[in-house]
């Protein structure tokens, strides 16, 4: 039923009744032509409550014919009006300068947000350049008519696009490779590189040259000891038995991506003959990452073990059950978390 601003149902004159009649809304197949070719769609269509001879009306019409392109449009794999919109609004650009920049008539970009079907060739531009990538390529191998102005802020809005999203791939890697259903190998808790990440600052500023053998023992301490307080654990990394002690699986994928991200890397020493992998922090502890419960936690493990040696540190964690109960390669289950027992981190 059609009904009017008031809500009252919308009357019509029906030439068939010969009266002033009730309308109602039916639904049925009908075909419109779109860039020369047929498209079917269900429309509705306004006829009398009584005989349902039809009647016209511009806003079903308008409606039907709206859904006549977006079906055009996915069928030929059309950019959608809104998609076109988030592509010039993400570059931050007017429609007259986002037209200029692509050398098009001034009011073109308008329509094709408005619901005009764009040719394929506009249509394949627009997504090539949805890609901040290919942005650059363009902006660098073509001529635009814009001021250099305009170009260098276009360059710069690039630039922090390309940078959002390496962040947002390498989300996705680590969700992909570490995601994992919270369980009893990762502390009830999904990976978070982010607090991960900021474990591994707060120990390696704290330390001065600090040896990755013993930051993994400190990290799973950490790990190991905030679960036994709080039910749950801080990164919810898994940690496996190796030679040297527990370390957190995939340790060696960890370093890459920090290293990449400028958060801390490695480097090798050499004394007399033997390497020295040291841990080199390239920030300081980050801010509002970590809770006070987190930082406590941390702060007792660092103060236990602040004399050990990455040798000595070693040693001690082959005494804990959870290694002494599994075998190389076999993850530690944080459920071995309540026999660790160490003065001075409660």
């Amino acid at each position: 039923m059609l009904r009017n601003k008031e809500g009252a149902s919308v009357k019509k004159y029906c030439e068939i009744c010969q009266k002033e009649v009730d309308t109602k809304i039916i639904s049925q197949k009908e075909t419109y032509e779109v860039c020369k070719e047929p498209v079917e769609v269900d429309a509705q269509i306004l006829v009398c409550a009584e005989c349902e001879e039809e009647f016209y009306c511009e806003e079903l019409d308008n409606a039907t014919l709206c859904k006549a392109y977006q079906e055009y449009r996915r069928k030929h794999k059309l950019l959608f009006p809104d998609e076109i919109q988030k592509i010039r609004e993400q570059y931050g650009c007017s429609q007259r300068r986002f037209a200029k920049l692509l050398n098009w008539g001034d009011k073109t970009i308008h329509r094709y947000e408005n619901g005009s079907i764009q040719d394929k060739a506009h249509n394949s531009l627009l997504l090539f350049l949805r890609d901040p990538k290919n942005m650059r390529v363009y902006l660098t191998e073509n001529e635009v008519a814009l001021e250099p102005g305009q170009k260098e802020k276009l360059l710069q809005t690039v630039e922090e696009l390309e940078r959002g999203n390496q962040n947002q791939e390498d989300k996705e890697f680590v969700r992909r490779f570490f995601g994992e259903t919270p369980s009893i190998e990762n502390g009830f808790k999904p990976f978070d590189y982010e607090k991960f990440c900021a474990m591994v600052l707060y120990f390696a500023n704290k330390s001065a040259g600090l040896l990755k053998v013993k930051l993994l023992k400190l990290l799973n301490y950490s790990d190991m000891v905030f679960y036994q307080e709080n039910g749950v654990s801080l990164s919810g990394a898994r940690y496996v038995h190796l030679p040297y002690g527990p370390v957190p699986k995939h340790y060696d994928i960890l370093f890459g991506m920090m290293a990449a991200d400028g958060i801390a890397h490695i480097e090798v020493e050499f004394d007399h003959g033997y390497e020295k992998h040291q841990v080199i922090p390239d920030r300081g502890i980050p801010e509002n990452v970590l809770s006070e419960a987190e930082l406590d936690v941390l702060e007792r493990i660092y103060q236990k073990f602040a004399d050990f040696g990455s040798v000595e540190i070693s040693n001690y964690s082959h005494q804990e059950k959870g290694y002494r109960a599994t075998k190389q390669g076999e993850v530690i289950a944080y459920s071995y978390a309540k026999d660790i027992r160490l003065q001075g981190t409660s």
